[in-house]
């Protein structure tokens, strides 16, 4: 009788309710790049950081383990900023097949629900695998009760493609202009509304524009003059992993993404990693005309150091020594080392811009990259768009204007000034430095930064500059070139 009670209990644990046989328990498999993707979603959620900050970290972890590929990291990048660009359009639909408003479900199921609908409706993944793999993540992050939920709510998403849930979601263009865009192409309607002022025109351009910050950017390296060439460079990727930049003499682009850091020129900092957007900014405030000396030069907002160092290089080029400032310690220490080894006299100091401990009229040019919204360079942070508010511009107006009195201040008269910024907002660029020079404090006028960029198409009526990533391929940077005259 002893000997039979184990398997009596077996055949039991085996058996249903209703007294029919069971399947037994099975553990969930654990997928590496999955729960990657799920990992770096909750960072982002929880510690509002960054995924490009976050997700470098837990992908060089991974690689450490046996089995873990190349197509597992491609992967898990992937689903992360694929999952983080198109969010508003994916809690739209998935909105439609919860009997929940969204704020009720709770937010790791909810980063469960969004990998799993990129999947099935923005990328080439199978639907039964796209559900299963989604399912067992869950199983492993939320439990078996919970992943139940996630398999009947993605049922319910698989059961059309992505253009029918648009069809469904989005009201009309023609009711609705503004909030069909939003949803279509997953950016906030405010952020619709602001960018579409930028631009200007129809429903082409912006079109364009919205679905540009949805693409995946290229990585572009910047050969700093000097130090390396784009030659060097290009060897060192190799001839079939890098191209010559669009519009910047000293720019790469690397063709199927790679690694920049694995390349030597970028671990001695000859060359770095930096837009080609930000690159054209330095190269216009270093061609621009000056009448006089031209040996001091200023970045006023330095931080983290790309700039800095393409415009210290361009300096050594013809005798002129770079003063960069930043106002946090820890953002001065990365400039330090964007600056380690450039041929020419450079200085990092921490110092407030709109405080600065120079005396008036100390340089030649003089550049301030202000903090912003970040709005031009949503393709990089996918995420910033969901973060940020409307009123986030009421906070930066006056730091924006403090910065760009003080740099007229801190030109020499006859020097230059360029005010940058990473975003289109009118609020941010144009409207800002009207207002400055409407004040009077330090006389300026404009120049005309467009035939500063020789080549580069679609740069408007000036005198200033705007690119967009449509147009350009790069981030959406303003520049505005002023010189002083009183």
């Amino acid at each position: 009788m002893n000997d039979q009670a184990p398997r009596a209990r077996q055949q039991q644990s085996r058996q249903g309710a209703a007294g029919r046989p069971g399947r037994p328990y099975r553990r969930p498999k654990k997928d590496p790049a999955r729960l990657l993707a799920f990992e770096a979603l909750r960072a982002v959620d929880e510690r509002d950081a960054y995924a490009n900050l976050v997700l470098p970290p837990l992908l060089g972890t991974a690689r450490e383990q046996p089995g873990f590929e190349a197509r597992d990291a491609a992967l898990a990048t992937e689903l992360v900023y694929g999952t983080l660009r198109r969010q508003g359009t994916y809690d739209a639909i998935i909105s439609a097949c919860v009997d929940r408003p969204l704020r009720e479900v709770d937010p790791p199921v909810l980063d469960v629900l969004s990998l799993g609908t990129h999947q099935l409706l923005g990328m080439r993944i199978p639907t039964h695998a796209a559900v299963s793999a989604t399912v067992e993540l869950a199983r492993v992050v939320l439990g078996d009760g919970r992943a139940k939920f996630v398999n009947a709510v993605l049922r319910k998403v698989s059961a059309d493609d992505l253009d029918t849930w648009l069809e469904r979601v989005a009201p009309p263009y023609d009711e609705d202009a503004e909030e069909h865009l939003a949803v279509v192409h997953a950016h906030p309607r405010w952020v619709v509304s602001a960018l579409w002022d930028a631009l200007g025109g129809g429903r082409a351009g912006i079109e364009d524009l919205l679905a540009a910050d949805n693409e995946r950017p290229e990585v572009t390296l910047v050969a700093r003059p000097g130090r390396s060439t784009t030659e060097e460079l290009l060897a060192q990727v190799g001839a079939d992993g890098g191209l010559p930049g669009r519009w910047s003499p000293y720019a790469v682009r690397l063709a199927e993404g790679g690694e920049p850091g694995a390349l030597r020129a970028v671990k001695d900092a000859s060359a770095g990693v930096q837009d080609e957007g930000s690159q054209l900014v330095a190269l216009a405030l270093a061609h621009a005309p000056l009448d006089g000396p031209d040996t001091r030069w200023l970045d006023g907002c330095a931080g983290p150091g790309g700039k800095a160092a393409l415009l210290a290089a361009l300096a050594a080029e013809r005798g002129a020594a770079l003063l960069a400032a930043e106002k946090q310690p820890h953002r001065a220490r990365l400039v330090e080392r964007s600056l380690a080894g450039n041929p020419g006299p450079t200085q990092v100091v921490t110092a407030d811009g709109t405080r600065p401990p120079w005396r008036e009229g100390a340089f030649d040019r003089v550049l301030v990259d202000v903090p912003c919204s970040g709005l031009g360079a949503l393709r990089r942070r996918p995420e910033a768009r969901w973060r940020r508010r409307p009123d986030d511009l009421k906070g930066f107006a006056p730091l924006q204007r403090g910065l760009l009195r003080e740099a007229l201040r801190s030109v020499r008269v006859g020097g230059v000034v360029g005010y940058a910024t990473c975003s289109p907002h009118l609020a941010e660029t144009r409207v800002v430095v009207d207002d400055v020079l409407r004040e009077g404090r330090t006389a300026a006028e404009w120049i005309d930064a467009r035939p500063l960029l020789p080549g580069v198409p679609a740069l408007g009526a000036g005198p200033d500059i705007q690119l967009w990533p449509h147009l350009h391929g790069t981030d959406a940077m303003y520049l505005a070139l002023l010189r002083r005259t009183a």
